[in-house]
């Protein structure tokens, strides 16, 4: 099945993405209806098969049974005549039932990690190279391009941008793309915001109905996760709480916007599709022309709002949208037993994670600080243009936020104030927060040495936190990254000068801050970037989403600790 779905795949894409002849065309046209209804036999025979070997239904027949029902929805919606089923009569929907074949078994195939020996975080640093390559050779075929098929260099570069959540863009993403090539854009945002390693887990978890040790212990390394014994649940959350919230930013988007701004409601449909996972990922990516400058979404403050909210929450990160459920599910339990059956509260230590109220305060303070700054600064400048005390609000609302990792932007950045741009680059350092789908230093990094330089000049010798003293090893750390960031910019920045020195060093060093934080906000050198200008870019881009300590990490051979300990000394300063 993985063979047969493999090759299916390549005749749908040669179809869609490749073949301009109009007689090839027509034959392909006819062939894939076959194809799907042939995957559809098999895998209903295979499902079928199984469950009589092992005489009953299991978590490895739930997948194929889904296949089966989505199989049937489109066949019946093909063959019949009744307008309820209409909306399956499209072709998009075999192309989609012929990837999902392919998607399952090549999950399935991704659990059996056991037979390689690799270390997780090399792992996961080959699986963003890897969907980095698909997505450029998918960006170079023919049909992706709306006109002309993108060269090598401009498509690694979109396909890099996107993976990597940015939203850096070498040319008009609304112009210069076909319809195909805005849905490899928004498939590799979606596999690169949560990581192409997490959607293989889950799938193939569901497909496959289990797990071995190593799998589990792979991959709470990936996630960052200290149980190994939740991981699949924590896989789950991660999955469901990504497309809920896109699915619900989706229809909030769709009934935002007028009908009348679309050729017709598939368009509609999928702008509001792409804009939600947009969004939620922080990458920063529009289909609309000039991006959110674009007037119908510049002066809809209800669409910013939604998106904002929608950035907002991908880059809070899992954990902290977990545990707030957590919380809001035990106050809501603990009310209900008190009014209906008048039971006391149960009360619990902690249940908002230390972590969780670290997150929470310096996100807030950051967002508030954002929106206030740059309100006053721009209220007589890029604000002018919004009447009213709210649209302003909501515009510098807006900017102070998208600043920190969506990249999305509203005004003309050429019109900012000089303090406004120090601003934005300030608050793209900084970024989101761990486990989010945002870059950057995270905020988390930033508040644990913003708060250490005040515990020094305090004269005291532990940093403490909501009555929690944090280890050496944190702050270390915190500082290492700090220190390795600043580094890696440095570094592109010294390039780019190098290569393309007849632009001015403002322009490039927001160029590189924007790229290593994953932020996508640019002053419009982005497109006259020499190629190997790009390529630094490119590469700076890769490094701060996979993060510079990993990296490190991941090529560092891993030295034995010493059983000795030398005498200390004081280094001056």
């Amino acid at each position: 099945m993985l063979y047969i779905s493999l090759v299916s795949c390549l005749a749908v894409l040669f179809h869609i993405g490749y073949n301009t002849n109009q007689v090839t065309e027509r034959y392909f046209e006819s062939a894939m209806p076959w194809l799907f209804y042939g995957l559809f036999l098999l895998s209903l025979l295979r499902t079928a098969f199984a469950i009589v070997a092992k005489r009953q239904i299991s978590v490895s027949h739930y997948g194929g049974i889904a296949l089966i029902i989505y199989f049937m929805l489109v066949t019946i919606g093909r063959n019949s005549g009744n307008d309820f089923f209409n909306f399956f009569r499209q072709h998009e929907w075999l192309y989609l039932g012929i990837f999902a074949v392919f998607l399952t078994e090549l999950s399935k195939s991704s659990l059996f990690f056991d037979n390689f020996y690799f270390n997780p975080t090399i792992l996961f640093v080959i699986s963003f190279l890897f969907l980095i390559l698909i997505g450029t050779l998918l960006l170079m075929l023919p049909k992706a391009g709306a006109e002309y098929p993108l060269g090598f260099i401009d498509a690694l570069f979109m396909a890099t941008s996107a993976v990597c959540i940015t939203g850096l863009s070498t040319v008009d993403v609304a112009s210069v793309f076909s319809p195909f090539g805005h849905t490899v854009l928004l498939i590799l945002i979606q596999l690169g915001g949560l990581g192409i390693m997490t959607f293989t887990g889950f799938f193939g978890y569901f497909f496959s109905g289990g797990f071995s040790f190593k799998n589990q212990l792979m991959y709470s390394e990936i996630l960052g996760h200290n149980k190994v014994g939740s991981v699949i649940n924590t896989l789950f959350k991660i999955v469901f709480i990504t497309l809920f919230f896109e699915a619900v930013g989706a229809v909030l988007i769709y009934t935002s916007m007028t009908a009348g701004d679309f050729t017709s409601n598939g368009e509609r449909l999928f702008f509001s599709i792409f804009h939600a996972v947009s969004a939620f990922c922080n990458a920063g990516f529009s289909t609309a022309s000039d991006g959110m400058y674009n007037p119908i979404l510049r002066f809809n403050y209800n669409v910013q709002l939604i998106i904002a909210l929608l950035f907002i929450l991908g880059g809070f990160g899992f954990a902290i949208v977990l545990n707030t459920y957590t919380f809001i599910k035990r106050w809501a339990i603990n009310i209900f037993r008190r009014l209906i059956y008048g039971k006391p509260f149960v009360y619990r230590a902690w249940v908002i994670s230390f972590n969780s109220r670290l997150i929470a305060w310096a996100s807030g303070i950051l967002i508030v600080f954002g929106t206030l700054v740059t309100f006053l600064l721009e209220y007589h400048h890029t604000l002018a243009e919004h009447q009213g005390f709210w649209a302003k609000l909501v515009s510098a609302f807006f900017t102070g936020t998208s600043s920190r990792t969506a990249g999305f932007n509203i005004a003309d950045m050429d019109a900012f104030t000089f303090p406004t741009i120090m601003l934005i680059m300030l608050l793209m350092w900084i970024g989101a927060s761990p486990g989010s789908t945002g870059g950057g230093i995270k905020t988390t990094t930033f508040a644990i040495a913003f708060l250490n330089i005040i515990t020094l000049a305090r004269g005291k010798d532990d940093l403490e936190i909501f009555k929690r003293k944090i280890s050496n090893d944190t702050v270390n750390k915190a500082f290492a990254i700090i220190m390795l960031s600043l580094l890696a910019m440095g570094m592109s920045v010294f390039a780019l000068t190098i290569t393309d020195g007849d632009k001015s060093l403002l322009d490039l060093a927001f160029e590189s801050f924007s790229a290593y934080a994953t932020c996508g906000l640019s002053l419009g050198v982005t497109p006259e970037l020499s190629d190997a200008g790009k390529l630094i870019i490119t590469c700076t881009m890769f490094i701060g989403r996979v993060g510079m300590l990993t990296l490190l990490v991941a090529l560092i051979k891993n030295t034995k600790n010493r059983n000795l300990a030398y005498p200390q000394e004081k280094v001056l300063f």
